[in-house]
């Protein structure tokens, strides 16, 4: 038997609970070499971003002063600690302060000594600065260090991702699977509603409700929320139209079996399958739209990270290609690697294959 039959080593993160049939999904994941891999960068790049704090900060990471040791990045220190003059919390990258802390200890600083939000004064060059030894991507025209904001911003673009494709998922499989199940009547005026839902100018509506109520991470998920549940609708329905009459749900019925655990524990696994593999491509489209959003100047609230504004920048500054290069770069790799996954996801839930 060829070795790639076998459960390789990844498949035990499945644990010896697995059925065979969730190790042959697996094992098809895997067989897409491009999906697989793609998985892997993401998280890397992902679990990288989670810890943006530690790669790219204006405070150390570690200060030992006089014998003591400090985490400015978990802990506020005043400088009066470091032989300082007020009782505020301490500036490290005021050079007064590094020669305090100097004269007794030392500084470990993160790879990246700025924030998203650190403005460098230090620059001798016009801004937007250029690639240097000191700005590995360069700056903004506010002198803010590009790689630092685009590691801030990636994170925060895949969390409002992950969130929306949750939310929207949980309301839309509900709503189609009302549709599907019950039918008649109820299936008739909710998909009358949904095609008017759908007909609506989404992103003229957006871009109005987010220059009426004051932008925020909560209200622009919750806006967004509002036009997102309707992608998974269609396709739970379906199943649920396909399901409902089959032996098995006629005999649960006949038994008394509640239409709420019919749904939830009948019917609803065989709709997950389709679901899921619509998700990467969810959580893509959410990316997208949240970008769009920040570039139009609708988005999050003016100074976070992301990746939309760049790409702003990048068309209010073409003399500094470098911005909008990146932003486009960023943006180009995250949705290429999403919607690999999700092919790779689509394959491993193949029935074709499946069963091959």
């Amino acid at each position: 038997m060829a070795a790639n039959s076998q459960p390789d080593s990844a498949a035990a993160w499945f644990g010896m609970q697995c059925s065979p049939l969730d190790l042959r999904r697996w094992q098809n994941f895997r067989n897409n070499t491009r999906g697989y891999w793609s998985l892997w960068i993401f998280l890397a790049l992902f679990t990288l971003s989670l810890f943006a704090e530690v790669v790219a900060n204006d405070k150390p990471l570690l200060v030992r002063y006089d014998g003591m040791f400090y985490a400015p990045i978990l802990f506020a220190h005043a400088e009066t600690e470091f032989g300082g003059e007020f009782a505020l919390e301490a500036d490290y990258r005021d050079p007064y302060v590094q020669d305090l802390i100097d004269a007794k200890g030392w500084i470990l600083w993160p790879p990246i000594p700025y924030s998203y939000d650190t403005i460098d004064y230090g620059i001798q060059t016009p801004l937007p600065a250029p690639p240097s030894s000191r700005h590995y991507l360069g700056t903004d025209d506010q002198a803010r260090d590009v790689l630092a904001r685009v590691l801030y911003g990636f994170r925060i673009s895949i969390l409002f991702g992950l969130a929306l494709t949750a939310l929207s998922s949980v309301l839309g499989i509900a709503a189609g699977a009302v549709q599907g199940y019950f039918g008649g009547l109820i299936d008739l005026l909710m998909q009358r509603f949904i095609e008017i839902w759908e007909g609506l100018p989404v992103l003229y509506l957006l871009i109005i409700m987010a220059a009426v109520i004051e932008p925020s991470f909560a209200s622009l998920l919750i806006l967004m929320l509002l036009f997102s549940w309707t992608g998974l609708v269609a396709v739970v329905r379906a199943e649920f139209l396909r399901v409902r009459n089959f032996e098995y749900v006629r005999a649960a019925k006949a038994l008394g079996v509640s239409d709420a655990k019919i749904m939830t524990r009948h019917i609803l696994p065989n709709a997950m399958v389709a679901t899921l593999t619509f998700m990467p491509f969810i959580l893509s489209g959410s990316v997208t739209t949240l970008a769009g959003l920040d570039f139009l100047g609708f988005g999050l609230p003016l100074g976070s990270p992301s990746l939309g504004e760049m790409l702003q920048q990048g068309k209010n500054n073409l003399q500094a290609p470098w911005l909008g290069i990146t932003g486009f770069v960023v943006i180009g790799v995250m949705l290429s690697l999403l919607v690999f996954i999700g092919e790779a996801v689509r394959d491993a839930f193949d029935p074709r294959k499946l069963f091959s």
